[in-house]
């Protein structure tokens, strides 16, 4: 068997102890971190704004060894936060915040940014997770990125972690996926001929002047620039290892279904553009609670949604021997509920700042769950 490998990036917040705003803190996060043995300089990243950090997985084989990594990198980058200040929290949407400028990190690339569209670089206190699944080639990737169309609102269901912003409840369960979608190339991809027509009208946006570069291809899923990859970047940061453990499983699972049926020859899914966006944000706005769009247009139960996809991924699944493993995740989340639902049972509980400290005990907590 050819394994499929696994990358995964994941986003987060440098908030306050107390107040729980967002902190300018990563060049001292950073610093501190690099005093730890257990983490190389190449997996801490600065992100467009000072008060967030990225950190990036080796390349893995098992979500075993993703998990191993997240729970180590997310601890070192705790430690160091707290050393710092402040917390770190994986969230989709910074929960607390004000009106106005936000310290963006100063790289040529994010003062550009900065100059484009300031008010959304501002406003830009998202966090998200990036998995990335290897692929043999460009043609199969775009055959990925084709199948894959139909199942990003599921995935944006289930991994709604981003309720909250600037101290309101905003009504979204995912309220990062409707701020993410206003840069000029976001969203769900269109479906693409093959792969020379997916070169053809990326590079058409970077000449014709829609966006500074190849990179802000902002779309739920793109082919990687850096690595031979499909990008899934559709889903909010997850509070908990083990979800986003089961998210990486889905999509690798989701990748070598679409492998699998574009080798035997079976037709992508007719998927009407319009139908997708707005599956997109109904996802967005209510998560696993209540319905979403199926793929024809027609309501279905969120929780079908996510049983279907499960479905749909078990064969792949159980090829990598992870098939107990990601229903077991699944149906914890359909019992516990997502981020979201989590986030706002515990404000309604415990106030302002039991949520604060629910967010940064979550993020960093130890489990023996491998």
């Amino acid at each position: 068997m050819n394994v499929i490998t696994l990358g995964v990036e994941e986003e987060y917040l440098l908030l306050d102890q107390s107040s729980g705003l967002p902190v300018a803190a990563a060049d001292e996060v950073c610093k501190a971190v690099g005093l730890q043995p257990a983490v190389s300089s190449a997996e801490v990243q600065r992100e467009l704004l000072l008060a967030q950090l990225e950190v990036a997985t080796p390349v893995c084989e098992s979500l075993d060894e993703v998990g191993g990594h997240l729970f180590r990198l997310r601890h070192a980058l705790g430690e160091a936060a707290q050393e710092s200040g402040c917390r770190l929290v994986a969230t989709g949407a910074a929960p607390y915040s004000l009106d106005g400028p936000n310290a963006v990190t100063d790289t040529p690339r994010y003062r550009g940014l900065y100059q484009d569209a300031p008010q959304l670089v501002d406003e830009q206190l998202i966090n998200g997770m990036h998995v990335h699944v290897g692929v043999p080639d460009r043609t199969i990737g775009v055959a990925v990125l084709n199948r894959l169309r139909p199942w990003l609102p599921v995935l944006v269901a289930m991994a709604a972690n981003s309720p909250y912003w600037r101290g309101r409840d905003t009504g979204f369960a995912s309220w990062r996926t409707l701020v993410f979608g206003r840069w000029p190339v976001s969203g769900p991809p269109p479906a693409f001929a093959d792969a020379g027509d997916y070169e053809r009208r990326v590079r058409g946006l970077v000449t014709g002047g829609a966006i500074r570069d190849i990179h802000q291809i902002y779309w739920q899923t793109r082919l990687s620039e850096t690595y031979p990859t499909v990008e899934v970047r559709a889903t909010d940061v997850q509070l908990r290892v083990e979800e986003a453990v089961m998210l990486a499983g889905l999509i690798r699972g989701l990748a070598q279904t679409a492998e699998w049926e574009h080798r035997a020859g079976e037709p992508e899914p007719e998927t009407l553009p319009e139908v997708v966006a707005a599956a997109g944000w109904h996802a967005a706005r209510y998560g696993l609670d209540g319905s979403l769009i199926g793929a024809g247009g027609t309501p279905v139960s969120a929780r079908d949604a996510a049983r279907d996809l499960l479905r749909h991924v078990t064969p792949a699944l159980a090829e990598y021997g992870d098939a107990n493993q990601v229903a077991g995740l699944v149906e914890q989340t359909l019992h516990e509920g997502n981020g979201c639902r989590r986030q706002r049972r515990v404000l309604d509980r415990y106030g302002p700042l039991g949520l604060l400290r629910y967010l940064s005990a979550e993020t960093t907590k130890d489990g023996e769950v491998w």
